[in-house]
């Protein structure tokens, strides 16, 4: 069995064949940019939380005004040194206290260690 070049200069010359090999590569294009920009997996974009972190933003949350909160904890030698809050609720300066002191106090850390940002 033989192809000649004719042959498939013919075959890829017909117009539907063009258009169904543009759709299928627009496809896959979409395909990747869907794959690159809003695949959901089981992270805090881009970053797994850890159980301490999970906890502490479960309990941060039940502050009156924090609404949502996350946690991102940097630790040398298995010891916290610092952490990070974001939350979501009303922006404060009574709420930004009581989530900097609680997440300082949990992690026995100084309150200039612990970094509180609204979202």
């Amino acid at each position: 069995m033989t192809i000649s070049f004719d042959g498939i200069k013919r075959f890829f010359g017909r117009r539907s064949v063009r258009i169904i090999l543009i759709l299928l590569f627009a496809l896959a294009l979409l395909l990747a940019c869907y794959r690159v920009f809003f695949k959901k997996s089981g992270t805090a974009e881009g970053f797994k939380l850890t159980s301490e972190e999970t906890r502490l933003a479960a309990l941060l949350s039940k502050v009156e005004g924090a609404g949502k909160v996350t946690v991102m904890i940097t630790e040398e030698d298995g010891k916290a040194v610092s952490a990070v809050v974001i939350f979501e609720g009303s922006d404060g300066l009574i709420v930004r206290m009581r989530l900097n002191e609680i997440a300082a106090s949990a992690l026995n850390l100084p309150k200039s260690a612990v970094l509180v940002y609204a979202a």
